[in-house]
């Protein structure tokens, strides 16, 4: 009798193997990574391209990952690949022109900004969270956790990038709320860690990037831009105002989401990661609104139409 084929161990922290092609300007960036070589690129058809659309976004979200964990069989090295970050910088452009386009006439200050999002909204049509928590069955559960995991294995790495160009208030006010993200000093709390028990809760694959290949556009353009502000220095202000809209509305709908895992009997540890972020991003609500945004507007008050 032949013994099975042995499943290869990754090694902890690696990057996933590249995923397949979803038009002309992914399949041009997979196929530069894997030869090793510049890729070919058409300005035209960057033009051309959907800016929110599966291509577009998969080849965006390629580049960035070279900057977390990277891809198997890619070398580390080409995180700085000058004629890879050309073709980043021609596709950020599209995504951000269309994100300036679709945000026109958007408040230009904090409060402003802000005052919706205190308050629940009365038509909850289109609420997932409020779907889930009355409605949602199982199955609903594992594959909004599989697509979120593109995210919540990296949580508040994106945001992370920020930190070193933020000076005092804002500073510290950040560090002690990405301290908490990451576990306090304990491994087994890190959020990844927990949103990984939670996978394993609902039978998924804890693997890094493991979903990404069944990752839609939307899903990818949610994390692509919390890597073009965080890359980006120009874009603090941005970045520290998506930071705080997560914060500000997490708490009531990871309420509503530890209820539909508890309703649908996802597991403890599936249950765990919403009830964790109902508490502790009811205290971070507080600090990056007065603290973060508050020190940030202080020394840089001509950043808040960003924020």
């Amino acid at each position: 009798m032949t013994a099975p084929a042995e499943t290869p161990t990754r090694t902890p922290g690696a990057g996933p193997l590249p995923p397949e092609g979803r038009g002309p300007l992914s399949g041009a960036v997979l196929d530069a990574l894997r030869a090793g070589r510049a890729p070919h690129h058409d300005g035209a058809e960057v033009l051309r391209a959907d800016p929110f659309g599966e291509d577009l976004q998969l080849a965006l979200y390629l580049l960035y990952e070279l900057h977390y964990r990277g891809f198997e069989g890619v070398e580390d090295a080409r995180e700085w690949d000058p004629d890879l970050l050309s073709v980043r910088r021609a596709l950020e452009e599209r995504f951000l022109c269309a994100l300036r386009a679709d945000t026109a006439g958007a408040p230009t200050t904090a409060e402003e900004a802000f005052a919706p999002l205190l308050v629940e909204p009365v038509d909850l049509s289109g609420s997932l969270s409020h779907y889930l928590a009355t409605e949602g069955e199982l199955w609903q559960l594992r594959e909004y956790a599989a697509l979120r995991s593109l995210y919540h294995l990296k949580e508040a790495d994106p945001h992370a990038w920020v930190i070193p160009r933020l000076v005092g208030r804002a500073k510290a006010a950040m560090v002690a709320i990405e301290y908490d993200e990451f576990g306090a000093g304990r491994p087994e709390r890190i959020h990844a860690r927990l949103f990984a028990d939670l996978m394993d809760d609902l039978g998924l694959d804890t693997a890094y990037g493991h979903y990404l290949e069944q990752a839609p556009a939307p899903v990818l353009a949610t994390v692509n831009l919390m890597s073009l502000l965080g890359l980006h220095r120009a874009l603090r202000g941005a970045l520290v105002g998506h930071f705080a809209c997560v914060e500000v509305t997490s708490s009531p709908g990871s309420r509503r989401l530890a209820k539909a895992m508890r309703r649908c009997g996802a597991g403890p540890a599936a249950e765990h990661f919403y009830a964790e972020h109902v508490e502790a991003d009811a205290v971070h609500e507080q600090v990056v609104r007065y603290e973060v945004i508050g020190g940030l507007l202080a020394d840089e008050p001509g950043l808040e139409a960003d924020v």
